[in-house]
């Protein structure tokens, strides 16, 4: 689905402007342009999760590639200097494709080459490969000169020329070893190079477009300690690794891979092109922590939050039938449960989780209800988790962090002065951005279903007493709700609602009110929430985050950091939205599934324009919805293919 030509592959802006990603199953990945320029301080071939999940460390940024025919050379690199693009391999590029990763094919002077890389599943492992595949090639001598950067930093961080790192290597047939710094992992390179040379040469002051746009440093020297000259009579392979491996082991390394991911597709039963890409794009985010699972909510800069995965989790392992994952990674969760609350983030410098989230733990509750309802795994939650479950309800009821406690209404209160609890959760210093203290409405939406739930669970439990508890609670908060959170002028609902004061702004939180298992709103008023959020909020790529028609309206998320981080949650489309709103549609319009389809389609031609067989985490507000921020996000891609399927049927096949 993925294959881009001449036409994108030659244009500089575009073709670095389209980025790839490979993923290990363990938080390491490999990421970069098309144009084979890095933009970002995480491209690189190398990033590796030392401590898997966490750890990351951008080891082998790239390498800068010659090719010579007849003794003259070819520069197929690209970079970007202060003033300069050089080399301009991408001027040679004749087609990009995802097959069904990364091969770049190249042509110069009549013969072609193609270039692929690809990450060993559970390793800290990348595969670069150079192949002859075409062209005028049988009286040509034909090499291929490496020349690999290293830049050995965490991968938040940019390599600055220095005396400290350490430029010796050892270099055995067929290997070398570099260790630049001696706090940090040995590297291996295992290669069929014909010859190995010694250069130590630092590249300086290459330029990162996206950084300088984002405001950030932008400037980064790599390290290059030697020079592999190979003989294209064979490919030319080079496996970079943190495990010593020999070269021949890249082939079988591809075969099990590419046979991993067929199995994936053939697992989710996709049958068209657009939902076996999501299928596969799902699985990048799918990675191991401890024993068990968890979910990286980004690439390239985010670690697994509890929030991103519990919302991603029916998407990426339901909707794709591999509920074993779920089911680890629930489990994995219920193991880091603290006064009655999931992490909302894993640091990736330190062991202590944060818990600094009002909706993580309760988007835990409907995680657990979709895996069940796909299941029927009941016993895996009475065995496991229905007394967690109900501990938490109960220091909700006692109290917790950052004030989170159940009101006398019934109703869920959170928050602390300086403190953001809920998903909109920017913050600039002291200042911010979406000040969302008291009740707000989606809070509530999920305070309700978690009750409904676990009183289902304890009348499947024989549990009398805690459902009739769970009941009342539940009663109490729904009568409550729809006494304080509608908004007559607006017709619909009330954002936050805190002591007395009533935030008007229409933002899409109000959705889950009428989309979660158990809508806390319904009836005629369910429908006229729902064409609100229609009219002013939806987008083909997500929904708004807040209306047009609000004086807070940010229409283009850029700048510097304090202009993007005020345009986070002000109408910055967020892609994840869709799922809650096809939801709402389904429950509201039962009989126009064929209509489904139209909300997802300006996601295909997405899947072209940003990260290559991706879902961005967000867009412009405004026409034509530019895509921003992380280039591949979990709910994004989760929450579309949770849209994609119905009743256990992929909507596009039907």
């Amino acid at each position: 689905m993925i294959n881009l030509g001449a036409h994108i592959c030659r244009d500089f802006q575009q073709a670095s402007a389209r980025e790839w990603l490979e993923t290990n199953g363990i938080g390491g990945f490999a990421c970069g342009t098309v144009s084979g320029a890095n933009t970002r301080r995480y491209h690189g071939l190398l990033t590796a999760a030392t401590r898997p999940p966490l750890g990351r460390v951008t080891m082998l940024s790239k390498f800068e590639e010659t090719l010579r025919i007849n003794g003259k050379n070819f520069e197929l690199s690209s970079n970007q200097y202060p003033n300069a693009i050089y080399p301009r391999g991408f001027q040679y590029l004749k087609n990009f494709r995802l097959a069904p990763f990364p091969i770049w094919t190249y042509e110069v002077e009549g013969i072609e080459l193609e270039k692929s890389v690809f990450m060993v599943h559970g390793e800290n492992t990348t595969v670069c490969r150079w192949s002859l595949v075409g062209g005028r090639v049988d009286s040509a001598s034909i090499e291929i000169e490496l020349k690999p950067l290293l830049s050995f930093t965490d991968y938040h961080a940019m390599q600055s020329e220095n005396d400290e790192l350490n430029r010796d290597f050892e270099a055995a047939e067929n290997l070398v070893v570099v260790k630049p710094y001696a706090e940090m992992p040995a590297l291996y390179f295992a290669h069929n190079a014909a010859r190995t040379e010694k250069s130590g040469f630092w590249y300086r002051n290459f330029e990162y477009a996206i950084e300088k746009e984002r405001g950030f440093d932008f400037h980064e020297d790599l390290f290059q300690p030697f020079v592999l000259r190979f003989e294209l009579e064979r490919s030319a392979v080079v496996v970079v690794s943190l495990e010593k491996h020999d070269w021949r082991e890249a082939e079988e390394f591809e075969k099990r891979e590419i046979e991993r991911r067929e199995e994936l597709v053939r697992r989710a039963k996709a049958e068209d092109d657009f939902t076996r890409q999501m299928v596969l794009a799902a699985d990048q985010f799918i990675v191991s922590r401890g024993d068990g699972n968890t979910v990286i909510a980004g690439y390239p800069w985010f670690s697994d939050w509890g929030r991103d995965t519990m919302i991603a989790l029916p998407g990426l392992t339901l909707a794709t039938n591999r509920e074993e994952i779920g089911r680890e990674i629930l489990l994995e969760f219920s193991r880091h449960i603290s006064e009655g609350m999931l992490p909302n983030r894993f640091p990736d410098a330190g062991e202590t989780a944060e818990y600094n989230t009002v909706d993580a733990t309760l988007w835990y509750f409907e995680a657990v209800r979709a895996y069940v309802e796909k299941t029927g795994d009941y016993d895996f939650v009475r065995e496991n988790l229905y007394e967690k479950l109900t501990g938490i309800i109960g220091r909700h009821l006692q109290g917790t962090r950052y004030k989170i406690h159940v009101d006398t209404d019934g109703l869920l209160y959170s928050g602390e002065a300086g403190v953001q609890l809920t998903w909109m959760d920017a913050k600039i210093g002291d200042f911010v951005v979406t000040p969302r203290k008291g009740k707000p409405v989606e809070i509530q939406a999920l305070w309700y279903n978690a009750l409904k739930i676990m009183a289902d669970f304890a009348e499947r439990f024989d549990e009398t007493q805690d459902r009739a508890r769970f009941e009342a609670m539940a009663s109490a908060a729904h009568y409550s709700f729809n006494q304080v959170f509608w908004n007559e002028a607006e017709q619909c609902l009330f954002d936050v609602v805190d002591k007395g004061k009533r935030d008007g702004a229409v933002r899409p939180n109000q959705i889950f009110a009428i989309s979660l298992k158990y809508p806390i709103v319904e009836g005629e008023r369910a429908k006229k929430i729902f064409e609100k959020v229609e009219k002013e909020l939806l987008t083909p790529v997500g929904l708004r985050s807040l209306s047009p028609k609000d004086a807070q309206y940010v229409p283009v998320y850029e700048g510097s950091p304090f202009k993007r981080d005020s345009a986070y949650h002000q109408g910055t489309v967020w892609a994840w939205l869709i799922g809650a709103f096809i939801d709402a549609r389904r429950r509201l319009f039962p009989d126009d599934e064929a209509g489904i389809e139209k909300f997802l389609s300006g996601f295909k031609s997405h899947l072209c324009e940003a990260g290559l067989g991706q879902i961005s985490e967000i867009f412009d507000a405004d026409a034509p919805h530019a895509p921003r921020g992380c280039f591949a996000q979990a709910w994004s891609v989760a929450e579309i293919l949770r849209g994609l399927k119905k009743s256990g049927v992929w909507s596009l096949e039907s």
